[in-house]
């Protein structure tokens, strides 16, 4: 089982964030610049943990021992049902260095926008106390 996979379904956030490597870029699917870093990262990943309801990843793709993967979840936001997939490349020692995350519909992407956006004083705060 993919490392990433493992961590997110046991919900363990030190984990998650240990999986990351230090220039890590996170591409959003409901913003339109992405974010480069371990720290606005890991905080943006505890407000998904947050916000996602009745999480499953449903599918895994790739290689095991290839660098590139992709997880297909589903999930629950604000009682819309989500359809996502995160795209994950792992450097040569093993840490992520891109994660790029697309869902669908549109109603559960608006979903999710609104939910992130009333965590983001939140997470912005957890990156710069990181």
């Amino acid at each position: 089982m993919n490392p990433f996979r493992k961590a997110v379904e046991a919900r363990d956030a030190a984990a998650i964030e240990a999986l990351l490597a230090d220039d890590v870029v996170f591409t959003s699917p409901v913003a339109f610049k992405p974010y480069p870093g371990k720290a606005i990262t890991a905080a943006i990943l505890r407000g998904v943990m947050r916000v996602f309801e009745d999480f499953t990843y449903v599918r895994e793709i790739g290689d095991p021992d290839g660098d590139d993967h992709a997880l297909v979840f589903t999930a629950t936001v604000d009682g819309k049902q989500i359809q996502g997939c995160d795209f994950l490349h792992f450097d040569e020692e093993g840490k992520i260095d891109d994660l790029t995350v697309m869902v669908r519909p549109l109603s559960a992407a608006k979903a999710l926008s609104e939910a992130m956006g009333a965590q983001f004083e939140r997470i912005a705060r957890e990156a710069t106390e990181a």
